[in-house]
């Protein structure tokens, strides 16, 4: 496979704790890229009745980024193969930040869904580059933890952004949420200059590596889990709300706390998972769909009530929370010789599930039930459990 390695003399020097400040550096950047990819949930009325769109067409503002992302993934990676990882990530968060001050200046419904096209190239590019850095930053002793510190910026999008954000747009208008997530950027941008070394690609990532990649077992199981748990979380978890509100019949002050208390169970499974996956990778992520469907399948008995809906919503999250870390940590394990072209791979592919299962979702919710959606995402996640029982049968030196 051609790859392109640094010369040790080209290696950043660098102090533990600089190395760390550029995790945190890192951490920031992607709590900004995902509270601004989902923070459409939460001011998606108000957005589509000041530009007077039905729900469905304001609804593009969070299928397109995940589509576009998946795209742009490969895209981008590929065209800046021989840039320095660190100019490409700062300029990938200056687009972040353009995009989230254009939303907020958006005099046309078509000039937010512009803007929705540069968050989608931003999540895409900076998920490829970004998210497989951690050795290069802190050393390989402590790669594992610092990707779990990233990580947790997708659960914290959740649990802290994106409530901050509607609870603004309440306040001061959606606009005022956006051009704040413009100064969060901007001020991430800022983080990331000050503490990134010079990042030079370890490697050329080219067609021919993805799809060398493409050819390898561990890789193709890899991208077999990612899509059925990824597809089996966002299939149920879109339509969560709905569940709570008609089925459990929680109000919407419980309601916030209950999705904060599942995002604060979503940090605490991403650190749990970031443990286990370093040293059981299998397991870790069989442990995670198992929890997932579990809680799934007895939201639509347990879930009638308030306390059984909440006790099932903290197990869901902690299942979750490690799937992130556990699916990025499988590919790069899958393709230890090509970590940003694996890197690539688990982004396209979580980013196209992440889409295609809200939709899936939605199709299943209007032909049948909320309850039917919860099984049926139930039923994938167990196929995950299986899946990996099955590897382990036949195990492969060259795979995970």
């Amino acid at each position: 496979m051609p790859t392109e390695l640094i010369a040790p003399t080209r290696t950043p020097r660098r102090t533990p704790l600089r190395g760390w400040w550029a995790v945190s550096a890192m951490t920031l950047a992607l709590f900004a890229i995902v509270t601004t990819e989902i923070l459409p949930i939460g001011l998606l009325t108000p957005i589509g009745a000041e530009f007077g769109v039905a729900d469905g067409t304001a609804g593009l503002m969070m299928t397109m980024p995940g589509f576009l992302a998946a795209v742009a993934a490969p895209t981008v990676t590929l065209a800046t193969a021989r840039v320095d990882r660190r100019l490409m990530l700062c300029a990938l968060v200056l687009l972040l930040a353009a995009a989230d001050f254009l939303t907020a200046a958006a005099t046309a419904y078509w000039m937010v869904l512009a803007a929705r096209v540069l968050v989608g190239i931003t999540i895409g590019g900076f998920w490829s580059i970004g998210v497989g850095l951690a050795a290069r930053l802190v050393g390989p002793a402590s790669a594992g933890r610092a990707t779990a510190v990233i990580f947790a910026a997708v659960p914290l999008g959740s649990v802290l952004g994106v409530p901050a954000g509607t609870f603004i747009g309440d306040l001061a208008g959606w606009r005022t949420t956006f051009a704040a997530m413009g100064v969060l950027s901007t001020g991430a941008l800022a983080l990331l200059l000050l503490t990134l070394p010079a990042l030079p690609p370890a490697e050329a990532t080219r067609p021919s590596v993805l799809r060398a990649l493409l050819r390898s077992t561990g890789t193709r199981h890899a991208l077999l889990m990612t899509f059925l748990i990824v597809m089996a979380h966002f299939a149920t978890y879109t339509y969560v709300t709905p569940f709570l509100r008609q089925i459990t019949g929680t109000d919407p002050a419980q309601l916030t706390g209950y999705l904060l208390l599942y995002g604060a169970a979503g940090v605490a499974g991403n650190f749990i998972g970031g443990a286990l996956v370093t040293r059981a990778p299998r397991l870790a992520f069989a442990t995670a769909a198992a929890t997932i469907a579990t809680a799934t399948a007895l939201l639509p008995a347990l879930g009638r009530t308030d306390w059984g809906a909440l006790a099932l919503l903290i197990a869901w999250g902690l299942g979750y929370g490690a799937v992130p870390v556990c699916s990025q940590t499988w590919f790069a394990r899958a393709a230890p010789q090509a970590p940003e072209a694996a890197t690539v791979l688990f982004t396209a592919s979580f980013q196209a599930t992440l889409a295609t299962g809200a939709l899936t979702g939605g199709a299943i919710v209007d032909h049948t039930s909320l309850r039917a959606v919860m099984w049926c995402g139930a039923g994938v996640a167990g196929l995950v459990v299986l899946a990996a029982g099955a590897r382990r049968a036949k195990p492969r030196t060259t795979d995970c």
